[in-house]
């Protein structure tokens, strides 16, 4: 196995990996793999493992440990994740006091940043005043992102920086929304290159400590601008002596308004830009009420949320990607910011032609709320959705904040079955920092979605955390995704308390360990704990190794 390093360019012996399972399409009772460079040369039994080991192999004792291909995460942010794990942790502050005694007790120097708070769930929903931050801060600036990342608690030292005040979602208060909040964050993270790729190496190691082998991420200039997203494709090409990362697949949202600009954006950066995509919002987020809906929110009845791109801006979009064959596409959540894209898809395929539409892959990021109609037209264009599951995990269900900011309407969100079945081709991500770089904690919301008729068995979940993401990012190396021969080594080892066939349907047996399913099996996840990881390896390049996988 060749290791991260200044070696990582020389090739090392095969490695054996061995008296474990493999999960993999070749061969449902795989306990063996071989692994040859940055390919899988073979995967079988352990009576043949025991028939081609020799001494020149690197000879791995799975001991019963799980190889999966590696996860993708479809939607990631480096540098905010990387912030969000080094700063603040604000996820268990109950109150306004909390939060301020937890400002007051930063260390360190210059701003103040934190992420995580969640008003909704705190007794008293009142928010902190900007003079409040100041004090609690001694002065500094204080940059707070809720956990949705579309507004932010922010000082009166922040808010006096060159134009926050004169953006719309400033009213003169702690908190700032739409192009105020886009503001706040671009002042609170200008920081030195070296400290922003610091963050990003934090958040690689986080993602490589949890399986991940690759993270599309998605830039934009109202987030940290090209700069950013260059200092994250750049660890795509580390230099000597740098340890290898997962790998990047960058997408940069900024809107084009014909075939030569779409082109001229990408190619501004001198690197594989995956498409014109991502956070190129037509809306915002239900937990800041700027997700736009088709009636007022629940618990607040006269908003609606907001529309920050036009049917006509967003069909020019699509038109001029889909003409330079380039995947296009949006942010979008509430369901009158889904009406806005499908109008634009249709419009772009009356400008442009249907075929083109289609053939150029465009995604949607989210898409929390559809119907029927919505998901039907979505299959007409082979639009790829790339949702959050643990978004479900985390607001769904009885008392959670769809359904104080949504009421009825949050029983039909996150239709993952409903696409499926439709045929829509989706993908999984985290939108880290908004949750956790937990790849099978996604995959369990998946089974434990909280409307037992949108749930999918663990099989589709799984794919659309790995081959899927590949996929949606139109991958030039159609066996990315799986362990079979000749596909990339790029796979996780697990501790698993148990491997089962899991399924959603509840008229069948729901978990199963019956070898007849001829079903590659996966980690039960209805024990409580997550699957623990042993290696992450990429292209045959240890990313992450726990000292547990050799002891």
């Amino acid at each position: 196995m060749t290791t991260s390093g200044p070696e990582s360019n020389s090739r090392s012996k095969a490695a054996l990996y061995r008296n474990g399972s493999v999960y993999t399409a070749a061969d449902p009772f795989a306990t063996a793999m071989l692994v040859d460079g940055d390919t899988v040369a073979w995967v079988g039994s352990e009576q043949a493992a025991s028939s081609i080991a020799d001494s020149k192999m690197d000879i791995i004792d799975l001991r019963g440990a799980l190889v999966t291909p590696g996860f993708v995460d479809s939607h990631a942010h480096l540098t905010e994740t990387g912030i969000a794990l080094d700063s603040l942790k604000l996820a268990s502050v109950n109150s306004a006091r909390e939060l301020l005694d937890a400002v007051a007790a930063a260390g360190g120097s210059g701003p103040v940043l934190g992420h995580g708070w969640d008003e909704t769930q705190w007794t008293d929903a009142t928010l902190p005043t900007a003079d409040e931050l100041d004090r609690a801060a001694g002065g500094r600036s204080v940059y707070l992102s809720r956990v949705d990342v579309h507004s932010a608690l922010v000082s009166g030292a922040l808010a006096r920086e060159p134009g926050l005040q004169d953006a719309e979602g400033y009213d003169g208060g702690a908190k700032v929304s739409r192009a105020a909040h886009a503001a706040a964050r671009r002042a609170a993270r200008s920081l030195p290159a070296d400290v922003l790729r610091g963050y990003q190496a934090k958040a690689l190691a986080e993602a490589a400590a949890n399986g991940y082998v690759a993270l599309a991420e998605m830039g934009a200039p109202h987030i940290g601008g090209a700069d950013d997203l260059r200092l994250a494709a750049a660890w795509n090409t580390p230099g000597p002596g740098m340890p290898a990362q997962p790998e990047i697949l960058p997408y940069w949202g900024e809107l084009a308004a014909t075939e030569e600009q779409a082109r001229s954006l990408v190619s501004q950066f001198g690197f594989n830009i995956r498409g014109l995509a991502g956070d190129l919002n037509i809306d915002g987020s239900i937990g800041s009420r700027t997700a736009a809906l088709r009636s007022g929110y629940s618990d607040a009845r006269d908003e609606r949320g907001s529309l920050y791109l036009g049917i006509e801006e967003v069909a020019a979009h699509l038109a001029a990607c889909s003409l330079a064959g380039i995947q296009g596409g949006f942010h979008v959540i509430g369901d009158a910011g889904l009406d806005t894209a499908l109008a634009a898809l249709d419009l772009a395929a009356e400008q442009v032609g249907e075929q083109r539409v289609r053939a150029a892959g465009h995604r949607l990021e989210h898409v929390e709320m559809t119907d029927a109609d919505a998901i039907a037209r979505l299959a007409k264009y082979s639009v790829t959705v790339s949702a959050q599951p643990a978004f479900d995990a985390a607001w769904g269900g009885t008392g959670g904040l769809y359904g104080q900011r949504l009421g009825e309407r949050s029983r039909s969100m996150n239709q993952f079955a409903a696409l499926y079945a439709a045929g829509v081709p989706v993908c999984f991500g985290s939108d880290s920092p908004v949750t956790p770089l937990r790849p099978w904690s996604s995959v369990r919301a998946c089974l434990e979605h909280h409307n037992d008729g949108q749930r999918i068995s663990a099989r589709a979940a799984f794919l659309g955390h790995t081959r899927a993401g590949w996929r949606a990012a139109k991958y030039s190396d159609p066996m990315a995704g799986q362990l079979v021969p000749g596909a990339p080594a790029s796979f996780a080892v697990w501790e698993v308390e148990e491997l089962m066939v899991q399924v959603a349907d509840g008229r069948v047996q729901s978990w199963s360990t019956d070898p007849r399913a001829r079903t590659p099996l996966l980690p039960a996840l209805d024990t409580g704990s997550d699957p623990a990881c042993l290696q992450t390896v990429r292209n045959g390049v240890e990313l992450f190794a726990s000292p547990a996988l050799r002891s």
